[in-house]
C-alpha cells in the first residue's frame, strides 16, 4: 500500500505521522472523562447502540474476539458477558489504562489488554474469530491498512463488525444534528472534560469520514464478502459487516 501525502485529521490535511501524534494526544487527554462525554454527547444513546452492535456480532462461548481501539472497554465487557476470550487493543495506553481499572472496579476476570496500532498489529494470521472496533476507525491514520489487518489476523470465516458514525439522511434532522455537533459539542467538552478542542477534533473527524456507502466499499476492498451496513438515526450511525472466506 502506498504511502499517502497527508491525511485528515478534522478539517485539517497534515502528514501522516502527525495525525497519529495529535489524535494520541485528544485521547490521552479525554481518558479519564471519555466515559461521562459519551453519556453527555448522546444523552446516553451510545449505550443502546452499542448494546445493539453487540448482539449483531453474536459473541460465542470460548471464541476469540479482538476488540480493537476498545480503550475503555464498553464494547469488551459486554461480549465477554456471552463467555467470549475477549483482546482489547488501543494504540492509546491512557485509554486502555481506564479500561483496566473500570474492569477491576467490575471485577471482571479474564480480558486481555494489549497496546496495538491497528495499522500494524502483532497477532499471527488467522487468531481470531471476530474483530470489532466501535467509533475508532475514523481515528486510524491509514484505514485500508486497518482494514487489512483486520482481515488478516481473522480466522476463514471470521466476522468483522464496526460501528461509527456516518452522515444521517433523515431531512432535517442532519441540519439540527450538524448545528448541535459543531456548536453544541465542543461546549460540552469544555464543561465536563476541560478539552473543548479535543471534542471539536472529533465532530470534525466524523464529517470527514466517508458515508455509509464509500465505507463499505472500502471493506469490500479490504477482501470482505457479504458486507453490510445497517442504518441508526438515518445513518448517524451506522453498524459495518463483513466476513472473510
Amino acid at each position: 500500500m502506498s504511502e499517502p501525502e497527508s491525511v485528515s485529521f478534522g478539517y485539517q490535511d497534515v502528514d501522516p505521522a502527525e495525525k497519529t501524534a495529535r489524535v494520541g494526544a485528544v485521547f490521552s487527554s479525554v481518558a479519564r472523562r471519555y466515559d461521562i462525554m459519551n453519556d453527555a454527547m448522546s444523552a446516553g444513546m451510545h449505550r443502546l447502540w452499542k448494546a445493539r452492535f453487540v448482539r449483531r456480532v453474536k459473541p460465542r462461548e470460548g471464541e476469540a474476539i479482538l476488540d480493537m481501539a476498545g480503550g475503555t472497554g464498553d464494547i469488551a465487557f459486554r461480549l465477554a458477558e456471552a463467555g467470549a476470550q475477549v483482546t482489547v487493543s488501543d494504540i492509546n495506553q491512557d485509554m486502555l489504562d481506564v479500561g483496566i481499572e473500570r474492569a477491576m472496579e467490575r471485577g471482571i476476570d479474564g480480558l486481555v489488554w494489549s497496546r496495538q496500532n491497528a495499522e500494524e498489529l502483532a497477532f499471527p494470521d488467522r487468531t481470531f474469530d471476530a474483530y470489532t472496533i466501535a467509533f475508532g476507525i475514523r481515528n486510524v491514520t491509514r484505514i485500508d491498512r486497518a482494514l487489512a489487518e483486520a482481515r488478516r489476523v481473522l480466522k476463514y470465516g471470521g466476522r468483522f463488525f464496526c460501528l461509527e458514525f456516518s452522515t444521517t439522511l433523515w431531512p432535517g434532522f442532519a441540519e439540527a444534528y450538524d448545528l448541535y455537533s459543531h456548536k453544541i459539542v465542543p461546549r460540552i467538552g469544555e464543561a465536563i472534560a476541560g478539552d473543548g478542542e479535543s471534542y471539536r477534533y472529533l465532530i470534525e473527524s466524523i464529517r470527514r469520514f466517508p458515508d455509509m456507502e464509500a465505507f463499505s466499499g472500502m471493506i469490500r476492498a479490504a477482501g470482505f464478502e457479504q458486507v453490510r451496513s445497517e442504518a441508526i438515526l438515518g445513518g448517524a450511525v451506522a453498524i459495518h459487516s463483513g466476513w472473510k472466506t
